[in-house]
């Protein structure tokens, strides 16, 4: 098919009144994501609410334990030195008078009693039956010995096999004694080791208690997060079923916008956007249906002019065939009915083109035999010639159409490949599924790939320059209307071998 499809001649009839419209299926706004941004509010609520009260008890914990523990230190420790101070020592001290100081500072202890160590240069004296305690560690003992000539002492907490201790040391330097009533540095160091467990399980009890309430309180903070995500997301939620609805046509889709915030100012913002589309919309549609009633009222009034200027054309071309007339005149007479006849193609188009657009167009619809409907067309224009057209009709395809329109269809995609196409042209009819397809091929030069989008467009030219043609450049376009009001497809392409295939799918 040649560069420039144009329409072929086309059959006008009377359309009966317009269908009752099709009930519109109900606006739904988009499914809910299961990740969306209400869940992610909540979710970052209750992170929030989580890193605060772990903060907080963990921030608790460390006072608390720090608190405990240095209050029973403390205690332990004052007591410890006021237990050495207050015992009689006189130098030199043997072994048993070490073990009954051990036990004796032993038994006093606080706030419970004390695992007790005497050190006394070889001797080791213990208030138990172990001499030395592993728990005391090398750093404490050189701590002691450091600070001998020093009356608090020192202590240091360790963790031995997961259980936490306390350990203490006093030197008694200042509390021994020479025979001139002078302190003398003995190398005596009283160590005492006390069991943190009670503390630890007190530490232990608090973190318990804190986690135990942790989860209440976030189950709580999910309420307030809910109330915050309902009063954040129920613009946005509203923004976008406007906007969904706006997308289905529903221009006058407004939002009720409240309060100063952010949103209610997109809102705002949405409501003048809509409220300004909707006048623009309206005054395109009020210019398009101007424009459609001004094309059928003027094809409406050129009919009956029409119809007297062909009548006359008729005469004149008889007088014209008949000899009556000179050359001059009859070829004048005879260009006057050419333009006059395409002109009134034209009209009947137009006309057929602004039903279609005022949704006027109706089927009427009857089960037919698809290849007698076409076979009747070729017969009716007298496209018989096995040289120009060549058909391959599949016999028993029986289909509800309207037989009126589907004639136009398969006329205007014939004629088109015998004006623009090269003979022969192929009119192929085949069952396929549940639809029934008719194929019209021609052997042209095909058509150009950047005029293939276009072909079914009103008044497309493939070469501009030519303004003049055969047809009203509306016979694809009406083509393309018949189908779609048929629940059909048309489609243009080129054939591999050369040429251009027009196919149509039609349901059965």
């Amino acid at each position: 098919m040649g560069p420039a499809p144009e329409a072929g001649h086309q059959q006008s009839a009377a359309l009966g009144p317009e269908p009752a419209p099709r009930r519109r299926r109900r606006a739904r706004g988009p499914r809910p994501r299961p990740f969306g941004l209400r869940t992610r509010l909540v979710l970052a609520f209750l992170l929030v609410a989580a890193v605060g009260c772990g903060t907080t008890a963990a921030l608790t914990y460390r006072a608390a334990r720090n608190a405990i523990l240095e209050q029973t230190q403390n205690t332990a420790v004052s007591a410890f030195r006021e237990q050495v101070e207050a015992l009689n020592i006189t130098l030199p001290l043997e072994a048993e008078t070490l073990r009954s100081h051990a036990l004796q500072i032993a038994g006093q202890g606080k706030p419970r009693p004390w695992r007790v160590y005497t050190e006394y240069g070889t001797l080791r004296v213990s208030s138990t039956d172990r001499p030395t305690s592993s728990v005391i560690t090398p750093e404490l003992r050189a701590r002691a010995k450091a600070s001998e000539a020093a009356p608090h002492g020192t202590f240091q907490r360790v963790v031995k096999n997961g259980t936490p201790y306390l350990t203490m040391a006093v030197p008694a330097a200042f509390y021994a004694f020479s025979a001139e009533d002078r302190p003398q540095p003995t190398g005596l160091v009283y160590y005492a080791v006390l069991e943190l467990d009670e503390e630890e399980a007190n530490v232990e009890a608090m973190v318990t208690a804190a986690r135990d309430g942790a989860l209440p309180a976030l189950a709580i903070a999910l309420i307030p997060a809910l109330i915050a995500s309902r009063g954040v997301l129920r613009p946005v939620r509203e923004l976008r079923i406007a906007a969904h609805n706006m997308g289905r046509g529903r221009l006058d889709t407004r939002i009720h916008a409240k309060g100063s915030d952010e949103l209610s100012d997109l809102a705002r913002t949405f409501n003048e956007s809509a409220a300004e589309l909707e006048r623009s919309v309206a005054e395109l549609r009020s210019a398009e249906a101007r424009a459609r009633r001004f094309a059928s009222d003027v094809s409406h009034e050129l009919r009956t002019p029409l119809a007297g200027m062909l009548a006359v054309t008729e005469v004149l071309d008889e007088d014209a065939d008949a000899g009556t007339l000179d050359s001059d005149t009859a070829r004048a007479v005879r260009l006057v009915s050419a333009e006059t006849g395409r002109l009134a193609v034209l009209v009947e188009d137009l006309m057929e083109i602004s039903r279609f657009d005022a949704r006027a167009a109706e089927l009427h619809t009857d089960e037919v035999d698809a290849a007698d409907c076409v076979r009747k067309t070729l017969q009716n224009r007298h496209w018989t010639d096995p040289a120009s057209v060549v058909p391959y009709l599949a016999p028993g395809i029986r289909a509800r159409l309207d037989p009126r329109r589907f004639d136009v269809v398969v006329a205007n995609l014939v004629g088109n490949a015998l004006r623009h196409g090269g003979a022969p042209v192929t009119v192929r009819v085949y069952e396929e599924g549940d639809h029934f397809v008719t194929e019209v091929a021609d052997r042209g030069p095909g058509i150009h790939p950047d005029v293939l989008p276009h072909v079914f467009d009103r008044f497309y030219k493939a070469d501009q320059a030519r303004t003049r043609s055969a047809g009203s450049g509306l016979g694809l376009a009406i083509t393309l209307e018949n189908v779609h009001l048929h629940g059909g497809t048309v489609e243009a392409a080129n054939h591999p071998d050369g040429g251009a295939v027009f196919t149509v799918r039609m349901p059965l």
